[in-house]
């Protein structure tokens, strides 16, 4: 009996993943690299038990968002529902927490400044010295919480100890953000929002500016 094509509705739409971010400072916000195992092993030290996506480039935060309003979180969803496999690829993501990686379309390589310019070097000097930087990740909704979530919480407030796990996200983020790149944290992306990503960088300017 010939194999039936996939219902679409019954496929996760984009509503049943979470955009999330690694966020830090860097010299040059734009890089990729071909490198999926590190990739890989970035999601499980980020991300942990929980299947979805990487995205093969790192980017500043006025490349997340193109013309259109397209997001790359969105653009990374719509490789996986274009692909024949769909179905397949969506239930490894379920049931086995499988991970992908996607190279961004090309057109991400473009900045398009956001109604919040906070971070062009015309309003902020400081960032045009101290660049931000995103590592976006597609993530499937899942009950388990996100390692960084879990180190967090087992830290229970000791600096020490979470900057233990925090130096080890910075070593793992070397593949595609050398030194001097730093990551500051970690959040989600809220389209409506979009500005509380804004707010995480200039939350720590005046660090910055003392320096």
């Amino acid at each position: 009996m010939p194999e039936s094509t996939p219902n679409p509705a019954a496929l996760p739409s984009l509503a049943d993943f979470v955009g999330f971010y690694l966020y830090g400072l860097t010299n040059n916000p734009y890089q990729q690299s071909t490198d999926l195992a590190q990739f890989g092993q970035l999601y499980n030290l980020v991300i942990g038990e929980h299947g979805g996506v990487g995205l093969a480039s790192s980017f500043h935060p006025y490349q997340l968002v193109n013309q259109a309003g397209v997001t790359v979180w969105y653009a990374a969803y719509a490789q996986l529902y274009a692909q024949p496999n769909r179905a397949a690829l969506f239930e490894a993501m379920t049931d086995e927490q499988a991970r992908y990686v996607v190279v961004p379309p090309a057109s991400f390589s473009e900045f398009h400044v956001w109604l919040d310019t906070r971070l062009t070097s015309e309003e902020n000097p400081v960032f045009s010295h101290y660049i931000p930087f995103v590592l976006p990740f597609l993530v499937r909704k899942g009950p388990a919480p996100l390692r960084w979530d879990a180190e967090l919480a087992a830290a229970e407030g000791d600096k020490s100890r979470f900057g233990t796990y925090l130096d080890a996200v910075n070593k793992a983020i070397q593949f595609v953000q050398p030194s001097p790149a730093f990551v500051l944290g970690f959040g989600e992306f809220d389209e409506q929002q979009p500005e509380r990503l804004i707010e995480r960088f200039m939350d720590c300017r005046a660090m910055l500016l003392s320096r």
